[in-house]
C-alpha cells in the first residue's frame, strides 16, 4: 500500500513534507523572467525545488489552490509538477480538501487519481458524512494504491469555532471524527501497521495531542502548522508512534528560505535544502 512507501520514505529521509504553495510572487524576479507564462515560471521554480530536496524530504503537498488562481495555465503547471514528483519516485500529496455528496465525490476521486491530476494522496473534509464524502476515494485506496489525510483537529486558529465543540459525554467534535475515520483506516491496514487512510492534525493547539493519538492509532498524520504557524518541532513527538507515522509539512518557511539570505534568489533551491535539512534534523533530535 501506498503508506508503506511513506512509511519507508520516513524512516530513510526525514519527516519533512514539503508544500509547494508556489505564488508567482514568491518566485524570484531573475528566474521568473526566463520563462514566456506565469505558470512555466510556477513549475521551473517547483522543479528546481524537487530536484534539490526530494533526496532528503518524504513527499509534497501541493495545495491547489495556488494553481487554480492562474486558470488553465496554472492547473498545467499543478498537472506537471505532480507528474514530476512521480517521475522522481517522490510521493504527492494534492492539498485538495474536497468533501460532497456521494455521486460528486466520484468524480473528484476520479478527477485527482488518475489522468492529468493523479495524486497518491488527497486530502479531504468529511463534515458532510463518511458515505458521502469519505466511502467513494476508499476503492481507489484498495485497488489503486492511494491514500487518503482527512481532516481532522487543524492548525488554524478558526479550529475552535466547530472542531472543539463538545458534546454531552465531553467529548470534541474533531475527537468523534477522529474516532469514526479509525474504524476505516484499521481495514486498510499497510504492512507497516499504519493505514493508507490519515488524517490530518495540526501540531498547535498541542494539549490534547497524546489523548487523540490514543484514539486514531492507525492513523498515518499530515501534521501542518509547523514553524509559521507556531508548531515546534518538540510538540511532533508527541504523534509519533516508534519515531515514525506522520509527515510534517512547511510551505513558505522552505520554498521562501532564501529571502534571508544576501545570495538568495541565485541560490533559492539550495537553501530550500538546507531548510529542510534543519527541519528534518531538529525534528529527529526530539525523538
Amino acid at each position: 500500500m501506498i503508506v508503506d512507501k511513506l512509511y519507508n520514505l520516513v524512516t530513510e529521509r526525514g519527516h519533512v513534507c514539503i508544500g509547494l504553495d508556489t505564488d508567482y510572487s514568491y518566485i524570484p524576479n531573475s528566474f521568473a523572467q526566463k520563462f514566456p507564462s506565469k505558470g512555466e515560471a510556477i513549475f521551473n521554480f517547483n522543479k528546481e525545488i524537487i530536484d534539490k530536496t526530494y533526496d532528503v524530504s518524504a513527499c509534497f503537498k501541493v495545495q491547489i489552490a495556488y494553481y487554480e488562481a492562474y486558470g488553465i495555465e496554472g492547473l498545467k503547471a499543478y498537472s506537471d509538477t505532480l507528474k514530476y514528483i512521480k517521475e522522481k519516485n517522490s510521493i504527492s500529496i494534492a492539498d485538495i480538501k474536497r468533501g460532497d455528496i456521494q455521486k460528486t465525490a466520484e468524480m473528484y476521486a476520479k478527477g485527482h487519481f488518475t489522468g492529468d491530476f493523479e495524486a497518491d494522496f488527497v486530502t479531504l473534509n468529511p463534515y458532510m458524512g463518511v458515505n458521502d464524502s469519505i466511502e467513494p476515494f476508499i476503492e481507489y485506496v484498495q485497488n489503486n494504491n492511494k491514500g487518503l489525510f482527512v481532516l481532522v483537529r487543524t492548525s488554524n486558529q478558526g479550529a475552535r469555532d466547530f472542531q472543539y465543540i463538545r458534546d454531552k459525554n465531553n467529548n470534541a467534535l474533531y475527537e468523534i471524527v477522529g474516532e469514526n475515520l479509525e474504524k476505516i483506516a484499521e481495514k486498510n491496514l499497510g504492512k507497516c501497521g499504519f493505514s493508507s487512510v490519515g488524517a490530518v492534525v495540526g501540531c498547535t493547539n498541542n494539549e490534547e495531542g497524546i489523548i487523540l493519538r490514543n484514539k486514531i492509532k492507525s492513523m498515518f498524520l499530515l501534521i501542518p502548522g509547523y514553524g509559521v504557524q507556531g508548531g515546534k518541532a518538540q510538540d511532533i513527538v508527541t504523534y509519533l508512534i516508534n519515531g515514525n507515522g506522520a509527515v510534517v509539512n512547511s510551505s513558505r518557511g522552505i520554498i521562501l528560505a532564501y529571502k534571508k539570505e544576501i545570495d538568495g534568489e541565485v541560490n533559492f533551491a539550495e537553501y530550500a535544502r538546507k531548510e529542510v535539512i534543519r527541519m528534518r534534523d531538529e525534528i529527529r533530535s526530539f525523538i
